[in-house]
């Protein structure tokens, strides 16, 4: 199922339609009141993505999105009219996986929905269980724990996280993170989002001094410990 919030009855009705004929279920809200309404009622399981505008009537998708990540890593998309830099970096850091810029079309909205739901559905490594720390991270099960408690992470900083443990104590240049990063979808991809992706990862480790992921200058990134 996907969750559309979005607040323009023309937008709605033309990404209902073609996502139905995707084969996709579409649950719409209009407002930030019946998104969170939607999030947390009886159908949220059943929720692979969500489409969320900006500007809202009572709200704005941030918000939304800031209360999605609390709980739950399905890929978030953003439908935005607003393509500078301040917006995507601002978008990103709240948690989005990606971003779309209006007017769209709809081919490319649909090729990069199949991307972070592939992307979601199908991260796997071969290894079980590593840990970084007080930070204990099951593969098997895709799920990141600090001192027993569940950390929330979206299938992209998940995937981030992967690339850094199967190359634990290299320095990875950041083009070749951002390669493997968007190997499905990598002409969408601004050199900054790997900064905003890095960021969050490091807070979400409590590693903001760079103690895990260390920042090698000049070169890349590598993983500690």
């Amino acid at each position: 199922m996907i969750l559309v919030v979005e607040d323009d009855d023309i937008i709605v009705e033309g990404l209902k339609l073609s996502l139905q004929q995707e084969g996709y279920e579409v649950l719409v809200a209009g407002t930030k009141e019946e998104a969170l309404a939607c999030l947390n009622g009886e159908r949220q399981g059943e929720m692979e993505l969500c489409l969320l505008d900006i500007m809202l009537p009572d709200g704005n998708g941030y918000e939304i999105c800031s209360e999605i990540r609390k709980k739950n890593s399905m890929p978030i998309l953003f439908l935005t009219a607003c393509d500078d830099e301040i917006h995507t970096v601002l978008a990103l850091e709240q948690g989005a996986d990606d971003y779309i810029t209006k007017p769209f079309h709809i081919r490319e909205l649909l090729a990069r929905m199949k991307a972070v739901l592939r992307r979601s559905r199908g991260i796997v490594a071969e290894t079980v269980i590593n840990n970084i720390g007080e930070n204990r991270i099951d593969v098997q099960s895709a799920r990141v724990y600090r001192n027993g408690n569940e950390v929330i992470l979206t299938a992209m900083e998940y995937k981030l996280l992967l690339i850094l443990l199967k190359n634990r104590g290299q320095i990875l240049p950041r083009q070749k993170i951002l390669d493997l990063l968007w190997d499905d979808a990598g002409g969408y991809v601004n050199d900054n989002t790997l900064t905003v992706y890095i960021k969050r990862l490091r807070s979400k480790l409590e590693d903001s001094d760079g103690y895990y992921i260390e920042t090698v200058r000049g070169l890349g990134y590598r993983l500690n410990r």
